[in-house]
């Protein structure tokens, strides 16, 4: 696993925030140490869903965050290495294009329809974003067109009242990273 140490994170400047170093180094720890010994204690998908306080003079997010996108990569290949010496490469593929194929079934829902809405008096994800967004992802799993896996984890929608569930778009956004750690 070839993260970046800890120490190497800057610090944020100003006023701003940052992520809680001793979160963040506690994480780091169980990650460098369950990939260490090969166990499973710690998953590709645990380490895109690691979240940390923000504190005065707490670690540049982005840094961290460029960090876990690599350990998740680290994970991710071989977790996709294991499964294929455990069921092999043709099961690993079958079970990749089935999640693929209920992501685009979800994806290709008409504008506005795509997912559950919240109710008009709370936030959810704008909706105009999350279909745009929703359209590129199609697009790639229909016909290859260029996406990368940093883009889908970085994506950000604005919030409106009424909008799409956010749970529920990250739940397939979390999944459309699954499928493309899966086929490398």
């Amino acid at each position: 696993m070839n993260d970046t140490p800890s120490a190497a994170f800057p610090a944020v400047s100003g006023r701003r925030k940052g992520y809680d170093p001793a979160a963040v180094d506690s994480f780091l720890g169980a990650a460098r140490t369950a990939f260490e010994s090969e166990s499973a204690q710690v998953t590709s998908a645990q380490v895109r869903a690691a979240g940390f306080p923000l504190v005065r003079e707490g670690y540049e997010p982005a840094a961290v965050d460029a960090a876990l996108a690599r350990i998740e990569d680290a994970f991710a290949k071989r977790e996709r290495a294991d499964a294929m010496s455990r069921r092999g490469a043709r099961a690993w593929v079958g079970a990749s294009r089935t999640l693929a194929q209920e992501v685009l079934d979800r994806l290709s829902r008409p504008k506005r329809k795509k997912f559950q809405r919240v109710s008009g008096l709370r936030f959810g994800y704008r909706i105009d974003e999350v279909d745009l967004v929703a359209g590129r992802i199609a697009r790639y799993l229909e016909n290859g067109e260029g996406l990368s896996v940093e883009q889908v984890r970085g994506v950000a929608f604005r919030m409106q009242l009424g909008g799409y569930d956010e749970a529920q778009v990250d739940a397939v956004l979390d999944a459309v990273v699954d499928v493309m750690l899966a086929v490398g």
